[in-house]
């Protein structure tokens, strides 16, 4: 064979490596599974984050890979089987949000890799060893910090100087809630505050919450950070503007549905940090030795909208200091 030949003969073979149909056969698919605590549009602002940055590490999806999703609807009863099916269809990783979801992961497997993001106390309730070193199957990032229920009840008493008793829906269901209402009445004990303490485990436990709160007259309303309260955000603000009761909620979802304000990480910042653990278990870190990543930020975002229907003045200083207005 000729030299030239044999230079027109391999310059052709490198192209027909390099097509994306020949590096879809020749690579492996990874297979995500998502196991979403609510549906794909109210859960859109998390997917979105970390579809975008799955693209930017350069992940094609259908030809890199392939994202199994699963939607529990606020059910998290649900959660045991949708896991099952994510086993079943044979993902390499699974990730999910929040603590109950969590468990459910870890239940069913000690073996596929879990991204968890927005957990609550992974160490306090049980589902890994540390956060530097996790020692199982599950990492990703906790949404916690110190005496964060205390620093959004200040935020609440400075917005309403004269507030003395406020609800706080929790859900006995979250394991990480039974630490954080206690947090929440440790707070409330130091600022003098009563509370009126709301189990709601499910949507159907939302009406009878409803009721008390209507029977007791607290001045305001918490709302911890669980996702049966993100999926019904639409119905828990409705009866608070319905009722005329200010709050402060951990998700800024529940503000944009008609809230007075929230304080919390950012989650859809989270989903997207969520895909570079995705990407290094991919290529063969072990979710053991990947430590867990705690918020290093924390955004205020308040509603004048919210606060004019309410007749509250923000204070100068709570407007210096809040990330994020809405007009």
């Amino acid at each position: 064979m000729k030299r030239r030949e044999f230079i027109t003969l391999l310059g052709g073979a490198a192209i027909i490596a390099s097509s994306p149909a020949r590096a879809q056969s020749a690579g492996k698919v990874h297979r995500i599974g998502f196991l979403g605590n609510s549906t794909a549009v109210l859960e859109a602002n998390l997917v979105g984050p970390f579809r975008k940055a799955l693209a930017s590490l350069g992940y094609v999806e259908g030809r890199d890979v392939v994202i199994e999703y699963r939607w529990a609807e606020g059910n998290y009863d649900r959660f045991a089987a949708l896991v099952a099916e994510l086993i079943a269809a044979g993902v390499d990783v699974i990730v999910t949000a929040g603590t109950p979801a969590a468990f459910a992961v870890k239940n069913a497997t000690s073996t596929i890799p879990c991204v968890m993001v927005a957990v609550g106390d992974p160490v306090g309730t049980g589902l890994v060893a540390s956060l530097a070193r996790p020692g199982g199957n599950l990492t990703g990032l906790t949404s916690i910090a110190p005496d964060l229920e205390g620093k959004r009840l200040a935020l609440l008493r400075e917005m309403i100087p004269g507030l003395s008793h406020f609800a706080v829906l929790w859900n006995p269901a979250n394991a990480f809630h039974v630490a954080a209402v206690k947090g929440v009445q440790d707070a409330a004990d130091i600022l003098r505050m009563r509370v009126l303490s709301l189990r709601v485990r499910s949507l159907e436990d939302l009406d009878p919450a409803f009721a008390t709160i209507v029977a007791e007259r607290p001045g305001a309303l918490v709302v911890l950070a669980d996702r049966v309260f993100l999926h019904g955000r639409d119905r828990i603000m409705n009866f608070a503007q319905q009722q005329r009761l200010p709050g402060v909620y951990a998700y800024r979802e529940l503000v944009e549905a008609g809230g007075l304000m929230s304080y919390g990480p950012n989650y859809g910042e989270m989903h997207a940090r969520a895909a570079t653990f995705v990407d290094k278990i991919f290529k063969g870190a072990k979710p053991a030795d990947l430590p867990i990543e705690q918020p290093i930020k924390f955004e205020l975002v308040i509603s004048m909208r919210a606060a004019k229907a309410l007749d509250i003045r923000v204070s100068p200083t709570l407007l210096a200091t809040a990330d994020e207005i809405i007009e």
